[in-house]
C-alpha cells in the first residue's frame, strides 16, 4: 500500500504541503533562533560598560585581600535594579574567587578568559558568549572588566547577563499568551495558503484531466473515434495546455485515418494474396492438367490432339509468365527507389511504334487500331521505357474489352504546355459501379462476365504507378455499351 497520490492535482497538493511545512518549520525556528540572538546583542550592547562602572566605583581588591564589604554591597545593588544579573569574581587566572550567586549553585570553578578578552578588545560583533558557571555545558552573554590593584592585573569581573531569573522570564516569555496567539495565526495563514493552493491546483489541473479522460475514451474506443476537446482555446490565445490539448487531438485523428489504412491496406494484402493464389492455381491445374492428358493418353490421341494438348498447356505457361513478370514490375515500380529515368523524347514516335506493334493483334480480332497524331507535336519529358509500357497495357486492355468490328483509337493533343495521351475504344463500357476499383491490384471487369481469358488484372494498377512517378494521373470515361477512353499527360520538354 502507497501513500503517494497517483493523480497530478494529488502529487502538486502534497508536494504544496511539504513545501509549507518546511517553510513553517523553518520559519519557526529560524525566528526563535534570530529572536534569542538578537535580544542577547540587545542586552550585551546595553551592559557592555556594567562590569567596568563596578570596578570603577569599588574598590574589590587590595593586594591579597578581597573587599568583601564592597563586594556584598556592589552585589546588592545590581539585584535591586536587575535580579537576572550575576556577579563572579575572577582571578588573573580566570579562578572563580567569589560570586553573587546563591550557594551550591556554581558548577565551574574556573572560567575560559579566552571570551573575556575579545570581548575586551572589541572586535568581535556581539553577541559575545562566555561560560556559565551555573551550567558545566551552557554560555552566557555577559560583561567584563579588568580589576587592577596598584597597576598590577588583579583578576577580572565577569558579570553574566542572563542568569538563572533570565533563563525563567524568557521560558515565562515564550508560553505567553502573546506568543501563543502569533504562533496560532502562522498556522492559520499556512492553513489558508494550503487550501488556497489546493484548489489553485485543482483548478489549474482541470484541463489536464480532462484531456487524460478523452485519451482514455480513445483508447477504450479501440482508437475508432478521435478526440473532440471543447473549450481548448487555439493559439495564439492559447496557453500551453490548450496547444497541447489540440496537438493530441490533430495526432488522435491523424491516428485514426492511419490506422484505418492500415487496416484497409491489411485487407487488400489478404485479398492480394488470394488473387494471386487463384491466378497462379487456375493456369497451373490447366497446365498440369493438359500435359497428364499428353501423358497418360498419349498412345490414344492423335497427333492433332496432342498439339492442341500441348498448345493449351504453352498458353498457361505463357500467362504464368506474364503474371510473374506483371508481379515483378508492379514490385519495382512500388519499391522505395523505383526505376525511372528521365530524359526528353517524341511521344508522336514513340506512340506511332506502339501502335505498330499491335496492328497484327488487331487484325486477328478484326479490330480497326487508329491513330490521330497532329505532325506538330512536340517532345515531352519521362521515361521512355515506362510511358511506351503505359500505352502498351492500355491499348492491350482497350482490344481485349472491344468486340468484332470495333475501333480503338490513340490520339494526341497539345494543351497548355502538355501532350494529352487518349486512348478510347468502342467495348463494352465499365458501369460506375466499376470504375472506382478498375485501377486496384487483381481487380478484373471480366470476371462479373466468366471472362477468365483475360489477363491477372495488374496491367491498369502498373500504368497508374507509372503515371504517378510522372507527376501525372490517369482518367478515365466509361459509358456501357458505348466505350471507354482513357487519357494522361505529359509536360512539354521547357
Amino acid at each position: 500500500m502507497t501513500l503517494v497520490p497517483r493523480s497530478l492535482h494529488g502529487k502538486l497538493v502534497a508536494a504544496l504541503v511539504v513545501l509549507i511545512g518546511a517553510i513553517g518549520l523553518s520559519y519557526v525556528v529560524l525566528a526563535l533562533g534570530t529572536t534569542r540572538l538578537y535580544l542577547e546583542e540587545v542586552n550585551q550592547k546595553l551592559h557592555r560598560s556594567l562590569a567596568a562602572n563596578l570596578v570603577a566605583e569599588n574598590k574589590l581588591v587590595s593586594g591579597e585581600t578581597i573587599n568583601h564589604a564592597a563586594l556584598k554591597q556592589a552585589f546588592h545593588n545590581l539585584m535591586i535594579v536587575n535580579p537576572a544579573i550575576e556577579v563572579y569574581l575572577l582571578d588573573a587566572e580566570g579562578r572563580i574567587l567569589t560570586f553573587s550567586a546563591p550557594p551550591g549553585k556554581v558548577l565551574r570553578k574556573r572560567i575560559d578568559l579566552d571570551p573575556v578578552a575579545a570581548f575586551l578588545a572589541g572586535g568581535e560583533a556581539f553577541p559575545i558568549r562566555g561560560e556559565d558557571p551555573r551550567d558545566s555545558e551552557g554560555y552566557k552573554v555577559f560583561s567584563a572588566a579588568p580589576v587592577m590593584d596598584g597597576g598590577r592585573l588583579a583578576g577580572y569581573l565577569y558579570v553574566v547577563l542572563g542568569g538563572e531569573a533570565y533563563d525563567s522570564v524568557v521560558r515565562v516569555f515564550q508560553s505567553s499568551y502573546i506568543l501563543r496567539l502569533a504562533a496560532g495565526v502562522a498556522a492559520a495563514g499556512l492553513i489558508l495558503a494550503l487550501v488556497a493552493g489546493a484548489l489553485s491546483f485543482i483548478w489549474l489541473t482541470r484541463r489536464p484531466r480532462r484531456l487524460s479522460a478523452a485519451v482514455e475514451a480513445f483508447k477504450r474506443s479501440d482508437f475508432q473515434e478521435p478526440l473532440r476537446l471543447k473549450g481548448w482555446r487555439p493559439n495564439p490565445r492559447g496557453d500551453e495546455i490548450d496547444h497541447l490539448g489540440l496537438t493530441v487531438e490533430s495526432m488522435s485523428r491523424r491516428m485514426v485515418r492511419q490506422i484505418g489504412l492500415l487496416r484497409r491496406a491489411d485487407t487488400a494484402r489478404r485479398d492480394m494474396v488470394a488473387n494471386i493464389s487463384h491466378d497462379l492455381r487456375t493456369p497451373l491445374t490447366s497446365l498440369q492438367g493438359y500435359l497428364d492428358t499428353v501423358l497418360m493418353k498419349g498412345g490414344d490421341l492423335t497427333r492433332e490432339d496432342q498439339r492442341r494438348y500441348v498448345e493449351l498447356a504453352l498458353k498457361h505457361c505463357h500467362r504464368l509468365g506474364q503474371l510473374t513478370d506483371e508481379l515483378f514490375e508492379l514490385a519495382k515500380l512500388e519499391s522505395d527507389k523505383p526505376p525511372i529515368q528521365i530524359e526528353s523524347f517524341s511521344l508522336a514516335e514513340l506512340a506511332q511504334d506502339v501502335a505498330q506493334k499491335f496492328r497484327l493483334e488487331a487484325e486477328k480480332r478484326r479490330i480497326s487500331l487508329d491513330t490521330e497524331i497532329p505532325r506538330d507535336v512536340l517532345a515531352v519529358t519521362g521515361d521512355i521505357a515506362l510511358i511506351e509500357r503505359v500505352l502498351e497495357n492500355l491499348i492491350e486492355n482497350a482490344l481485349r474489352y472491344t468486340p468484332i468490328g470495333g475501333r480503338v483509337c490513340l490520339s494526341l493533343v497539345h494543351d497548355a504546355g502538355r501532350i494529352v495521351a487518349r486512348i478510347s475504344d468502342t467495348g463494352r463500357g465499365i458501369s460506375r459501379e466499376e470504375l472506382p476499383h478498375i485501377f486496384e491490384r487483381f481487380y478484373r471487369v471480366e470476371k462479373a462476365r466468366g471472362d477468365a481469358s483475360a489477363g491477372a488484372g495488374l496491367g491498369l494498377a502498373i500504368v497508374k504507378r507509372i503515371l504517378q512517378l510522372h507527376d501525372s494521373a490517369i482518367e478515365v470515361e466509361s459509358e456501357p455499351g458505348v466505350g471507354t477512353s482513357f487519357r494522361f499527360a505529359l509536360p512539354v520538354t521547357g
